[in-house]
């Protein structure tokens, strides 16, 4: 009886242990590959295969992997596949594992491959659609991975929209003491330049680890431009706790704008350095110090991603040239003899000088403002180049949907300042429709004349206004409309002349007047029309204390050229004291300065006092615009007015 009862405890028990022995003995852990390769192909959205795996149990798991292979999406060749991993070892802590966390001491990749696709349409191979499953991390229950030691590693990336080819080689190095670093080193072309970059980071076994901050040092060629990064980084994973020094260098800042996804127009060589962290979606480029061909540049720049990119800028310089910043309008950035300039630039600098035109004809490029949004600031407290009458300059520029905004514009000149409102449309057809506004408010003249080397006094008030469409600033100043009125009260008309239209120019201008080169300036009031890029004379009149100065003709801005007429008459009659009208024709580069033939012998004879026709009706509301009370002005207009009643009885 016990026997039996023992044989059947015997058989109930040993039965399933020796079933469960051979299946131990019988079990390959390659037979969970299917489950592996589906579940894994649901999450990646991509064929997953796996060759072999094997499973090694105890205090630690060791899972080695091989064979893994990652496909491409549909559309894509099946060859070279997204991944593929000959060996893949990882190692598992299994008491972590039994309270359900994943704690992952080291990983070994072992000659792994990656090939990055990126076609013309946009569409990759490398973009993921997991579901909208979070971002990982220790919150979102992500594995706690340790040391990571990579072997001849391998990336190719070809991305069509980026003019990419390259290849990154991975390995991490084992250092006598510490853990080990990881390398990367590429070689290849990005925006259709070489590029050669080197990365050295910290052991993956600190990527979480707050406390212990990450090293990174990175150095990169792409073309002439140069870039060096380092510094600590406290949380990897998430950009996060960035403790870097960035530092820029390049011939022109346009060549940044494949490496940052913004459009720069062209500039003269760059050079920049400062803080560089990453914070809730946008890279930020602090404690700037830099130089832009021969201006100094200082500031903040942040460039937000995720969706459509908006870059923020809030710049300042000690002292700008103007010549620096020319390309943002189509022209040629920088002077002759900038240091660090390339063959290219030299050139272009010298075509603009030997060019018969003042306005740059190139198209400004439109299309490629539409690709990002830009808010920036700028501000400079002084403006350097010989005879710049500018003190400052103030600058708001928004930009949305290619939409270019400017408000306002500011041109400080003594005590004074020139400001614009402007607004300019991208057209489909790739013209610029452009609608500005100016107003001249108490200009200093005085500081006008500083700029031609003399002294003075007295102030220009004015406004105007323009509209136009064209693709660079030729085309539009060509089919600009709009109108301009100003007033000037005293000052010295030599300075005044010498330095609005060149010093030499200025003098020879008064000479051909005839008028001393200290008359006093009693009144100047000016009112011109625009109409199709032709800047004609309705009302000029310029008053000294000896002579009355009257203006008309037309200035051609689309073609850059003059026919204007100046007429002087003396207030006083004196022997040989004639009515005198010069020609003043040209280009706007080379002006040439004559007398009218035969208008001598034509016009014998003296004007006395005011004996001009002289009719600024329109002109009465605007006097006092931006200079104060004008009483010179206003008995002019009222003696005008008189003068014209006469007229009509």
């Amino acid at each position: 009886m016990v026997t039996r009862r023992a044989w059947r405890w015997g058989l109930g028990l040993g039965l399933p242990l020796a079933v469960l022995v051979l299946f131990l003995a019988l079990f390959r852990w390659d037979w969970l590959i299917p489950i592996i390769e589906s579940q894994a192909a649901a999450r990646l959205g991509r064929p997953v295969t796996l060759q072999h795996l094997h499973v090694s149990l105890g205090r630690t798991i060791t899972v080695t992997a091989e064979g893994l292979r990652v496909g491409n999406p549909e559309d894509f060749p099946e060859d070279p596949p997204l991944a593929f991993l000959p060996r893949t070892r990882i190692d598992v802590a299994l008491k972590p594992l039994l309270r359900g966390d994943i704690v992952i001491p080291a990983i070994e990749l072992e000659e792994p491959r990656v090939e990055l696709i990126g076609r013309e349409d946009g569409r990759t191979n490398y973009a993921f659609d997991t579901g909208g499953a979070g971002g990982g991390g220790e919150e979102a229950g992500g594995p706690q991975i340790g040391a990571l030691r990579i072997r001849d590693g391998q990336v190719h990336a070809a991305i069509a929209g980026l003019q990419a080819d390259f290849n990154i080689a991975l390995n991490t190095e084992d250092p006598p003491e510490g853990e080990p670093a990881l390398l990367a080193e590429a070689r290849g072309t990005y925006a259709a330049q070489p590029i050669t970059a080197r990365f050295r980071g910290g052991a993956v076994l600190n990527l979480r680890d707050a406390e212990r901050p990450w090293p990174v040092k990175l150095t990169l060629a792409n073309g002439p431009t140069r870039i060096a990064l380092r510094g600590t980084v406290r949380d990897p994973i998430k950009l996060a706790g960035a403790d870097l020094r960035l530092d820029i260098q390049s011939p022109d800042a346009a060549r940044l704008g494949p490496l940052t996804g913004v459009s720069i127009p062209p500039t003269p060589p760059f050079r920049a350095t400062g803080r560089l962290d990453y914070a809730e979606g946008r890279f930020r480029f602090t404690d700037i110090e830099g130089r832009l061909g021969n201006s100094d540049i200082a500031g903040t720049t942040t460039i937000s991603l995720g969706g459509r990119t908006v870059l923020t800028a809030d710049l300042r310089s000690r002292r700008v040239d103007l010549a620096d910043l020319a390309g943002v309008i189509g022209g040629t950035p920088g002077r002759a003899g900038t240091p660090g300039q390339t063959p290219e630039q030299r050139r272009a600098i010298a075509e603009r000088q030997a060019s018969p035109r003042l306005l740059p004809t190139s198209p400004i490029s439109i299309p490629r403002l539409q690709k990002a949004d830009i808010h920036a600031r700028y501000h400079a407290d002084q403006i350097r180049g010989e005879g710049m009458p500018f003190d400052g300059l103030e600058a708001i520029v928004d930009i949305e949907d290619g939409v270019i905004r400017l408000h306002p514009g500011k041109f400080r000149v003594g005590r004074g300042e020139i400001t614009a409102d402007a607004t300019l449309t991208p057209q489909e057809n790739g013209m610029l429709r452009a609608k500005a506004d100016i107003e001249l408010r108490r200009v200093d003249i005085s500081r006008l004349m500083q700029a031609a080397g003399a002294g003075g006094a007295g102030t220009i008030g004015g406004v105007g206004r323009i509209e136009t469409a064209g693709r660079s600033v030729s085309e539009m100043a060509g089919n600009a409309d709009g109108e301009l009125t100003m007033v000037t009260v005293g000052g010295n008309i030599s300075s005044l002349l010498a330095d609005l239209s060149g010093l030499q120019f200025g003098k020879a201008l008064l000479s051909a007047l005839g008028i001393p080169e200290r008359a006093q300036i009693e009144c100047l009031i000016g009112d011109f029309g625009l109409t199709r890029g032709a800047l004609r004379i309705r009302t000029l009149l310029l008053d000294t204390d000896s002579h009355v100065v009257t203006g008309s003709g037309v200035a051609g801005l689309g073609r850059e050229v003059l026919d204007l007429r100046l007429r002087t008459e003396s207030k006083r009659f004196t022997i040989g004291s004639l009515p005198t009208t010069i020609a003043i024709t040209g280009s706007f580069k080379d002006p040439t300065i004559a007398p009218e033939v035969g208008e001598l012998a034509a016009r014998a004879g003296a004007a006395v006092g005011l004996g001009v026709l002289f009719a600024p009706l329109a002109l009465l509301p605007t006097i006092q615009l931006g200079v104060g009370e004008n009483s010179q002005c206003e008995r002019l207009t009222e003696a005008g007015r008189g003068q014209e009643a006469e007229r009509l009885r």
